[in-house]
């Protein structure tokens, strides 16, 4: 494809790898946000809940390298979270200007009801494609990011 003021575009831009890696992270996280909606938390809160469950202690700037997201962004989630009671701030023990996320009892609620959902699309997954398949897709993702990351 060729339009008179670009460089050309492969063809097949569109059937590559990463295109099918992000088509099928827009088609979880929409089922998640859909599922999630009910419970009211969308797939971003839980990504994040479930990282400060996994990592009790993270500072803001820690959560948005590893959300690869504006520390911005991580502060309003963080913020709503807080106001809803399911996450709070502790200061740092050693250095007082830096705060530590931790999930209240009712954020650990919160994430164990949102990851049934999840564990409810991780199913339909696993079905649809059936459990060979599914192990097969998991470890060439693993590979995938080890590529990518080695690169």
């Amino acid at each position: 494809m060729r339009h008179d003021d670009e460089r050309p575009v492969a063809a097949s831009a569109l059937e590559r790898v990463t295109w099918a890696l992000r088509r099928a992270e827009w088609a979880v996280q929409a089922r998640k946000d859909q599922r999630l909606r009910p419970l009211g938390m969308a797939a971003a809160q839980y990504t994040l809940l479930m990282n400060v469950h996994s990592n009790p202690g993270l500072t803001g700037a820690e959560l948005a390298r590893r959300l690869n997201v504006t520390p911005q962004a991580v502060a309003s989630q963080v913020a709503r979270l807080e106001e809803r009671g399911q996450l709070e701030r502790r200061p740092h023990p050693r250095h007082r200007h830096v705060q530590e996320l931790h999930l209240t009892d009712a954020g650990r609620a919160s994430l164990r009801d949102a990851d049934a959902v999840i564990v409810g699309i991780e199913q339909l997954v696993a079905e649809k494609l059936g459990s060979e398949k599914a192990a097969q897709l998991r470890a060439l993702l693993d590979e995938v990011a080890d590529v990518v990351r080695e690169a």
